[in-house]
């Protein structure tokens, strides 16, 4: 029987007020890496981020942390291939996984960047979710499909996370929720849940930070 994938409720106030105590102190850049070696002590409760480019992941996470321009800042030119870790408190690392999508880029370099993905995914203990990010004027895509599939592969619970939300009226949102949810049936890694999000209007921001701050 399929999951219904219901759109999260909003959190109580203790819930609430735990996701923002936990994203108060800002989170910092630590480190961009190319390779397995280079990743951070796996010390921590780790979340990831994961979406096409353009699905607003980057406005996203300065949204949960309050700053303006901290994902913008690990975007520079010649870090596009990296996975930037963000420290969060003393207990949590965000992870910003690139965009996919590479049709304009070159073989060699999808090939590098899809290998280092896949070692991430399946190699990184402390990963406890991933969240996968759709913009809802679009609805899941093919890259998506093939991401997902990538953590259902990996045993890595996913969660799917609508973006843009205010960018569509009602109806049209609904449409893209149902579209989302036939997607996520097929993964039996996805998370029973989805969020809908606008970091513009502030959408969904204190769901996601309550969701994660749960997160042991």
């Amino acid at each position: 029987m399929s999951l219904p994938f219901p759109v999260a409720e909003a959190p109580g106030p203790e819930e609430e007020e735990r996701g923002r105590r936990l994203f108060a102190t800002g989170g910092e850049f630590l480190k961009g890496v190319v390779a397995m070696s280079g990743m951070p002590p796996a010390d921590r409760v780790e979340v990831c981020f994961a979406g096409r480019s353009n699905v607003g992941k980057s406005t996203l996470i300065n949204a949960l942390t309050g700053r303006r321009a901290l994902a913008r800042a690990s975007n520079t030119p010649g870090r596009t291939q990296e996975i930037n870790f963000f420290t969060l408190a003393d207990s949590h690392y965000l992870v910003d996984l690139p965009g996919y999508g590479f049709a304009k880029a070159p073989v060699a370099e999808v090939a590098k960047w899809q290998a280092l993905l896949k070692a991430y995914l399946a190699g990184r203990p402390s990963l406890r979710r991933a969240f996968v990010l759709i913009d809802a004027r679009h609805g899941p895509k093919e890259v998506d499909a093939e991401i997902m599939a990538l953590l259902s592969a990996s045993a890595v619970t996913f969660q799917a996370v609508l973006t843009k939300a205010d960018k569509v009226k009602e109806a049209e949102r609904e449409k893209v929720l149902d579209h989302t949810r036939a997607a996520l049936a097929k993964h039996p890694a996805a998370f029973p849940e989805l969020i809908v999000t606008s970091s513009e209007k502030g959408w969904g921001i204190p769901t996601l930070r309550s969701v994660i701050a749960g997160i042991g």
